[in-house]
């Protein structure tokens, strides 16, 4: 009985169970979406958005929000795909470590203004997105650099096959890894949790909380910047428009995924669950016939259930320490 209440405690658990039996459901509809060659198509389409979310959790975790990832990924893709387009000569790797170093910078540009000066992080990544797709747009003249305009070693990479699965889907499995070991095992991970969990403590246990945002802020630019590449190879076209919204379906994983806005509380394998859960649900809806309008009705509605689930569960953590405390207090006077 412990072990089930603690599966059902459990939000990765529990997304688990929710997407089985989505795809359960799905597939007296359509029997071969559940195929494992349609679901390794799922898994490389919802590739970008899994990176992106493992991003946004680092920072939502410090109590904080980039809204601007998306526009950073748009900027960042244009200025690789120009880039390539201008000096085909130079090696892909070099132009992705430039890609994901342009984006660390403007995640830096975005944790030093909440950092140093003490904004909000929805007003400054709500500005910064702006100015990145403003710049991404300066920074093009508002054309778009098409498919025969890059190299093609530029565009071949995220499409090469290893193992049956594209290099795309290997890079997201790379991230994942990555990011579960260092939320896990490295302080920096750790005191991404203490902050949200506490900032005040955190400060008295040796923790700058400051240092602790600007450094989620970086990380979440870096894998923008890492996916702005990957988009444009991907989709082979860069345009100022390319991602438009996007931040909100990533905003989207990391809540379903069990990440608490309110900070200190989430997981990599929940930031996934979620990013795959939506990419499910965008891929299956059309395939089952329903109607494009509706998938961002039921989305919303997705999102509104799993923001109810995690505070409830918060206020449940609350007057569980109340009541403890309560016992405790009686025991000491008896």
């Amino acid at each position: 009985m412990t072990l089930l209440n603690r599966l059902l405690k459990s939000r990765e658990a529990l997304l688990s169970v929710a997407g089985t039996a989505l795809l359960g459901l799905i597939a007296l509809r359509a029997p071969g979406f559940v195929a494992p060659g349609n679901l390794a198509s799922v898994f490389t389409d919802t590739a970008i958005l899994i990176i992106l979310a493992i991003g946004q959790t680092a920072v939502i975790l410090t109590r904080s929000i980039d809204l601007s990832v998306a526009a950073n990924l748009a900027l960042t893709g244009m200025a690789g795909a120009m880039l390539n387009a201008a000096h085909p000569e130079i090696p892909v790797p070099l132009l992705v470590l430039a890609s994901a170093a342009m984006g660390m910078a403007l995640g830096a540009v975005n944790g030093l203004l909440v950092w140093k000066v003490g904004l909000p992080s929805i007003v400054v990544t709500l500005g910064t997105l702006t100015i990145f797709r403003g710049s991404a747009f300066v920074l093009s003249g508002g054309e778009w650099v098409n498919t025969f305009q890059m190299s093609p070693a530029y565009l071949a990479l995220p499409r090469e096959t290893l193992l049956g699965l594209p290099m795309l889907a290997w890079l997201a499995v790379a991230v994942i890894g990555l990011a579960a070991l260092g939320f896990a095992r490295s302080p920096v991970g750790r005191a991404l949790y203490a902050v949200g969990g506490n900032p005040v403590a955190a400060v008295y246990a040796g923790i700058d909380a400051g240092r602790t945002v600007f450094r989620a802020f970086c990380v979440s630019g870096l894998l923008a910047g890492l996916c702005g590449y990957l988009w444009v190879s991907r989709f082979a076209v860069a345009y100022v428009d390319i991602a438009a919204g996007f931040e909100l379906d990533v905003i989207a994983a990391c809540v379903i995924g069990g990440v608490s806005i309110s900070g200190g509380v989430g997981s990599v394998a929940g930031a996934v669950l979620g990013a795959l859960f939506l990419g499910v649900i965008k891929n299956a809806l059309p395939v089952v016939g329903v109607s494009p309008f509706w998938q961002m009705s039921i989305s919303g509605a997705i999102i509104i259930a799993a923001v109810l689930l995690n505070t409830r569960a918060e206020r449940r953590k609350g007057r569980i320490i109340l009541r403890h405390r309560a016992t405790t207090g009686q025991e000491a006077g008896a």
